[in-house]
């Protein structure tokens, strides 16, 4: 258990916001296996204000997903905090966060994201309008900082506890790095050192093990999973047990695999419809249906159908084959493979 203000917190093990992806029913599956804190996919200030209706829609949730946080990004310290007003009175979620991470051109050329670290004055105002505009916890993610020539992670840090943000998250990579290379988990360290208000730790952890080794090398408090936890929702759990006994629970079967698909798609159907869900959902397959021999073949059938009622039945007649073939359906394995670094690269963000 740890906390951010008053929420308490049950995992160390959070789910990142990312774009297109963490929507709704991830974010419930993600819940249930462990995640201790969510996120809903990260929202403009701008549209906010404007009440543009597919950015209100973003920011829906249900009870079950508590503690959860909406993520918001902008430039202009009046929006975003008018936008937070907004989210605080109307959506009520447990915090705000403020998106000062993302590498997107199509965010950082407008100032927003990550480009904000080029402007520390600026980030400073930002924080602190947002903070005094809300009574909930107002929390922040940022990177390590524009370029390898401008490093500025734990002096931001600093700066952002001095204006109230309850807790940061530090992916250390840099804006120019977008997603390629190392993430410097000294910088993790080091920042440590200049904050006393909770520091999430995110960037390149890909098992259990790297969460636990994350923790222990730069004493953070929590761990942020983004790309890792895309068709392996699984991963909180596998953290939290490695966490509490040192031994990792028995990898996710094939099967298992199957029928979270099938889950994870009536859940979309239910979200979005059935015509934009079976469009929408052949992404996720595409994570989930890998690392196994014959993976290629199941990703084919299942991508080919444009109709729910066809792509269900091809489903249901896996599931068959499956358990006709009982070593198939009991292959277990964990996904240990790339982080999927191409994967929307140009639009999401992670």
């Amino acid at each position: 258990m740890w906390q951010i203000g008053p929420i308490k917190i049950k995992s160390k093990a959070i789910l990142a916001p990312m774009a297109g992806v963490t929507g709704h029913p991830f974010r419930v599956l993600c819940k249930a296996q462990g995640a201790g804190l969510v996120y809903t996919e990260f929202v403009s200030a701008n549209g906010i204000i404007r009440e543009n209706e597919k950015t209100l829609e973003l920011m829906k949730f249900t009870e079950s997903e508590r503690p959860i946080g909406v993520q918001i990004f902008g430039e202009t310290p009046e929006v975003l905090a008018q936008s937070a007003k907004y989210i605080e009175a109307v959506v009520k979620p447990d915090l705000i966060d403020l998106n000062f991470g993302c590498p997107v051109p199509k965010v950082t050329k407008k100032g927003a994201g990550s480009a904000i670290l080029k402007d520390l004055p600026l980030m400073d105002e930002v924080a602190r309008a947002v903070v005094e505009a809300v009574s909930i916890p107002v929390t922040a993610k940022i990177r390590s900082g524009w370029n390898n020539g401008c490093i500025v992670a734990p002096v931001a840090a600093a700066a952002l506890q001095e204006a109230g943000i309850a807790a940061l998250t530090l992916h250390p990579r840099t804006t120019k790095q977008l997603y390629t290379g190392e993430a410097d988990w000294s910088l993790i360290t080091e920042t440590r050192k200049s904050i006393s208000i909770p520091l999430i730790g995110n960037g390149d952890i890909r098992s259990a093990e790297d969460a636990k080794r994350m923790i222990d090398e730069t004493n953070c408090d929590a761990v942020m999973i983004g790309r890792r936890a895309l068709g392996n929702p699984w991963i909180f759990n596998e953290i939290n047990d490695y966490l509490q006994t040192g031994e990792l629970p028995t990898p996710v079967r094939l099967m298992d695999r199957i029928r979270l698909c099938h889950h994870h798609l009536l859940m979309e159907v239910e979200e979005r419809g059935e015509y934009h869900a079976t469009n929408y959902i052949k992404k996720h397959l595409s994570w989930y249906l890998k690392g196994f021999p014959g993976a290629a073949a199941y990703r084919k059938r299942l991508y080919r159908h444009m109709q729910f009622v066809d792509m269900e039945a091809e489903i249901s007649q896996i599931k068959a084959e499956l358990e006709a073939n009982p070593d198939l359906a009991n292959l277990a394995y964990r996904e240990q493979g790339p982080l999927f670094p191409n994967v929307h690269a140009s639009r999401d963000h992670y």
